[in-house]
């Protein structure tokens, strides 16, 4: 089968099949005339960014629900954004998101720019999202190429290099693939196929619109592909969190510097992460109780282990870091996960009801 039936059959396909999702406009929307929000595609591809639609769907309803378009989203307070991101992880990603919509509602009066050279040049938007919102919102021929499209270029080509040294091979494969015409379906066509026929494990290569072709199928390989190096051991690295709540309810936190991991979330005041046992570093002089509970977070490159120290805090405290927040001002969810396990522990304490 040609490159050209290939990508036909498998709009076909898409056309039957496409997941129905809320930033989505579908094939019969699209045929009857109806044009993607930029705003949508480019804050729905954000979100999924290292992170799965299920989890994303509730998200972008909030933010769409708060935020409507770039222009309001761009004059919305850091901490409000950060808020609603909690969870969702990867926090340069918000920080990002609010640096982006500030420059495409200030500079360019509120219109995403419509080529993949444009949107790189925007904070936040790298090549695979670029080519994504090109191709997308504006129907761009560019070559979108996820872990999705990946996998399903693998088995469909039978390629034997394994991730991520293939990444070049797969991507020239998937540029063979993708058409002139409907290019944005055409993208989310192949990661709807990875999604949910493709998948990584037991493929339902029966009901495959390309199960003829795919050489994987033909070679009886295609739950092995694609093949990838062995991942390293992930170290582990110890902290330490301290819960300090003041006798008026109010809760002593600090916001992490904008750089680095976490970086702008709300969070307690607390030791560096490392990997040799941490010194102890309270915020306030007065007893620390340990609470005997650790919080374990797994990170992209580490696994954390991070106890948790809790201390009924006088009226008159006057932290070295952090501030307080009045209940009111505070709510959990607000907090990055770890932060919200720390938080967790230290409310089932006896000492801090």
């Amino acid at each position: 089968m040609r490159d050209e039936e290939m990508s036909t059959a498998l709009l076909a396909w898409y056309d039957r099949h496409a997941r129905d999702l809320p930033w989505r406009v579908g094939p019969a929307a699209r045929a009857a005339g109806v044009q993607p929000d930029p705003y949508a595609v480019w804050l729905s591809e954000v979100m999924l960014q290292q992170t799965t639609v299920a989890a994303v769907r509730d998200y972008f309803h909030r933010f769409t629900t708060r935020w409507p378009d770039v222009a309001a989203l761009a004059g919305a307070e850091d901490a409000a954004v950060m808020g609603e991101w909690a969870g969702l992880g990867y926090y340069a990603r918000a920080r990002n998101l609010l640096k982006c919509a500030r420059v495409v509602a200030g500079e360019m009066g509120g219109r995403f720019p419509d080529t993949r050279e444009g949107l790189l040049a925007l904070p936040g938007i790298g090549p695979y999202t670029a080519a994504a919102i090109a191709a997308i919102a504006f129907d761009r021929a560019e070559t979108v190429v996820d872990g999705n499209v990946e996998r399903v270029m693998a088995r469909l080509f039978a390629v034997q290099t394994p991730l991520p040294p293939a990444k070049p091979e797969l991507t020239a494969l998937a540029a063979r693939l993708t058409p002139a015409r409907r290019p944005g379906d055409y993208a989310q066509a192949v990661m709807d196929l990875g999604a949910t026929i493709c998948t990584p494990k037991s493929p339902a290569c029966g009901i495959c619109p390309l199960r003829a072709p795919c050489a994987a199928r033909q070679q009886g390989i295609a739950a092995d592909l694609p093949r990838k190096q062995p991942k390293k051991p992930k170290p582990t690295r110890h902290g330490i969190a301290y819960v300090g709540r003041r006798a008026d309810g109010a809760w002593l936190l600090e916001r992490r510097p904008d750089r680095g991991l976490l970086g702008g979330m709300l969070g307690w005041p607390g030791t560096d992460w490392r990997e040799d046992p941490p010194a102890e570093a309270p915020p306030a002089a007065v007893e620390w109780r340990d609470t005997g509970a650790e919080v374990r977070h797994t990170f992209t490159h580490f696994h954390l282990r991070l106890s948790v120290r809790v201390a009924q805090l006088p009226a008159d405290c006057t932290p070295a870091r952090g501030a307080f927040l009045q209940p009111g001002d505070f709510r959990p969810s607000d907090l990055p996960t770890v932060m919200r396990k720390a938080f967790d522990i230290a409310r089932r304490d006896a000492g801090m009801r």
